[in-house]
């Protein structure tokens, strides 16, 4: 190996300087950058934790709901499972009271004025098929009824 002449040696000295400096210059772009990515996600984050905290950790009301309705099958489910057969009369004949009540609100919601609003015409379609849906259950749980107490009849010979 030869030795390098002083010349050469500060050449080398000044490039890897020169080096050295567009290194440090692309560094603190990277961390300008990286600072303004940052900054943003901060600002995200904050407005975040704003529209939380201000919500007052509500629940949305359709998430509240479903859970209701959710938790009402299983309970209707373990309940209508573990009545004995001699609760299934007085069971349907409730069933049946609850379900005339539904007839009632359904006949209020199919007669609701059409010119009420946007979900009037919803309104009579769902008020309609609850009409249809409870008259069945009713009609039904009379069959079962009259069923279930001819159990219980004497049989004449």
């Amino acid at each position: 190996m030869s030795e390098l002449s002083q010349t050469e040696a500060l050449e080398r000295a000044n490039a890897a300087a020169e080096a050295a400096r567009e290194a440090a210059s692309t560094a603190q772009e990277a961390a300008q950058a990286a600072q303004g990515y940052a900054d943003q996600l901060a600002a995200g984050a904050g407005d975040i934790a704003l529209q939380a905290a201000s919500g007052s950790g509500m629940i949305e009301p359709f998430v509240f709901l479903f859970s209701i309705f959710v938790m009402a099958i299983f309970v209707g489910y373990y309940v209508v499972w573990s009545v004995t057969p001699a609760l299934h009369t007085p069971l349907m004949a409730v069933t049946n009271a609850i379900s005339s009540v539904i007839v009632v609100g359904a006949l209020l919601a199919v007669g609701v004025d059409l010119t009420a609003g946007d979900g009037a015409m919803m309104a009579r379609i769902f008020g309609f098929l609850a009409l249809i849906l409870a008259s069945v259950n009713i009609f039904g749980g009379f069959m079962v009824t009259s069923r279930m107490l001819a159990m219980y009849k004497k049989k004449q010979r």
